[in-house]
């Protein structure tokens, strides 16, 4: 008596394959503007998001490879399918943005402790970040949608979301190099992107960390789905609960649900299975739900526990 329906990460990677698609050509092709910008301009700060956009274009084609396996259907040794592919690829580019955040870092203190006589062309410098903006709004807009049910976009998106924010440090270093003549002003844009890649890597990392845990998902209340299940005539007790998810967007349930012998002996055990499967889909969002039916007698020789 359980549920084995498909989960819906097929048809999701599929979308999520296009949109890493499109969103690898945007970054890759503003990463080469922003390289060639940075050597005729000599600004640290472009050099520097330029070297973001390279990892972002490693990272996204990682999560696209990732996207592809995950998309593989389940087979007799990987029963849930490949899914768990997702989160692996969002661990390797959580690993690549602390790399990075480490290298801006370690540059932009050692042009503020060596300044040199380096001219930084703030007009250039200030086209091809608005360039860069511009490439990384349409990423994040393209991305906004699938990175809710997906952690493998989830980790393109922040990036973007990251290269943007870097784009606006830039522009805002290239307008005080245009206005002031402080070339400095280069240097600490490149420490406010190394900065800001910091908390976003910790996030992603603490929910990879989260589901290869097999933690229950974020905003999934176990007690309030036992209360919920307590309510069907016939139920004496659940337990044996567990909850966690195979990527984000991919909960899994499982649970030993005691019954009156009654509901047994009558037939209406079916009944019962399709309604609770039915609503943890509709009202919790899970698709997968296992249940073990059993009588109250039998499971109340076990010890109850979530």
């Amino acid at each position: 008596m359980h549920d084995h329906a498909p989960a819906p990460g097929g048809l999701r990677s599929a979308s999520s394959r296009r949109l890493l698609a499109i969103s690898l050509t945007l970054t890759a092709t503003v990463m080469i503007v922003q390289v060639v910008g940075a050597l005729l301009t000599g600004s640290l700060a472009l050099l520097a998001d330029a070297a973001h956009m390279f990892t972002d274009a490693s990272a996204l084609v990682i999560a696209l490879i990732a996207a592809t396996v995950a998309a593989r259907p389940a087979d007799d040794r990987r029963t849930f399918g490949y899914q768990r592919a997702e989160v692996f690829g969002a661990l390797i580019n959580a690993v690549i943005l602390i790399a990075l955040a480490t290298v801006v870092a370690v540059q932009g203190v050692e042009r503020l402790l060596n300044p040199n006589t380096v001219e930084v062309a703030g007009g250039l410098m200030l086209v091809v970040a608005v360039v860069g903006l511009v490439a990384n709004a349409v990423s994040m807009w393209l991305l906004s949608r699938a990175q809710k049910t997906s952690i493998n976009v989830r980790g393109a998106y922040l990036e973007v979301m990251g290269d943007l924010l870097g784009s606006l440090a830039v522009i805002v270093a290239a307008a005080v190099i245009l206005l002031t003549g402080w070339m400095p002003a280069d240097a600490i844009a490149s420490l406010f992107i190394a900065a800001m890649i910091i908390p976003r890597a910790i996030s992603l990392l603490r929910e990879v960390f989260s589901v290869l845990s097999e933690s229950a998902p974020k905003g999934t209340a176990v007690s309030e789905i036992r209360t919920h299940l307590l309510g069907y005539a016939g139920v004496i007790g659940v337990h044996d609960v567990h909850v966690w998810q195979l990527t984000r967007g991919a909960p899994v349930f499982t649970a030993h649900v005691s019954v009156e012998p009654a509901l047994l002996a009558d037939g209406r055990s079916a009944a019962l299975l399709a309604e609770m499967q039915s609503c943890l889909a509709d009202h919790f969002d899970v698709a997968h739900s296992t249940f073990q039916i059993e009588p109250a007698e039998q499971s109340d020789c076990e010890p109850h526990h979530a």
